[in-house]
């Protein structure tokens, strides 16, 4: 129950910063084309506050639960042997609703329900996104198994993951909202409709395809090291 309440406000807390940073910040991308009005926040700030997130949730409650706080990281873990079949399912749910309750928490800040930073692309653009969220996910959770492995310098990981999805938010942001998190993806498309509901499938198939990938290219990594040991 315990590391089912902490990836719950983990994604919470994911939510309402980084999401919460596009709406406050009114900047919109994606279908939405790149609009802003008033004082804009920049795309490097968003990614900052993503990644930023991470990394204080990281020391927050990963003792806790590992801070997922993301269903591909989660399959990443699974695939690599790091937890069971039914703590993926579990921690799933908990993320999921942290992802649910983090957009409603920015509906209720902005006191509008239109925009909640939810990820999509501009027609023509699906091959792209697609593409964009396996090859970035797969990066990502090589960061986070190479981070969090027995031969990283201890106590670094949070600060390693923390900046790697911020990277990854600035680059991706223009292209599709930059997701590489299926629970990020799926409260806000609940909410804001439209073009990010329909498309919300790409978020969440290509992010555990490109965990797959990036846990099977890590477990060749680990292989190696172990075999240098031996």
């Amino acid at each position: 129950m315990r590391k089912f309440i902490a990836e719950l406000i983990g994604t919470f807390t994911l939510v309402i910063f980084g999401c919460g940073s596009a709406v406050f910040g009114q900047i919109f991308v994606g279908a939405d084309s790149l609009t802003t009005t008033g004082n804009p926040i920049t795309i490097t700030a968003i990614g900052l506050c993503f990644g930023l997130a991470v990394l204080i949730m990281a020391y927050a409650i990963g003792p806790i639960s590992g801070c997922h706080v993301n269903p591909a990281v989660s399959f990443g873990v699974f695939i690599n042997g790091g937890m069971s079949f039914f703590d993926m399912i579990l921690y799933w749910i908990a993320q999921l609703i942290g992802g649910i309750l983090g957009a409603i928490a920015i509906g209720l800040v902005s006191q509008q329900w239109l925009h909640f930073g939810a990820n999509s692309f501009a027609d023509g653009h699906l091959s792209g996104a697609f593409i964009g969220e396996v090859i970035f996910t797969a990066l990502f959770i090589i960061v986070i198994l190479g981070a969090t492995s027995r031969k990283a310098p201890k106590g670094f990981a949070g600060i390693a993951i923390g900046w790697a999805l911020a990277i990854i938010n600035i680059v991706m942001i223009p292209i599709d909202g930059a997701s590489v998190n299926p629970a990020r993806s799926f409260g806000p498309a609940i909410f804001q409709q439209g073009a990010a509901l329909s498309q919300l499938w790409v978020f969440i198939v290509a992010p555990l395809i490109g965990a797959l990938i990036g846990a099977l290219i890590w477990q060749i990594f680990k292989k190696e090291a172990d075999s240098a040991d031996a």
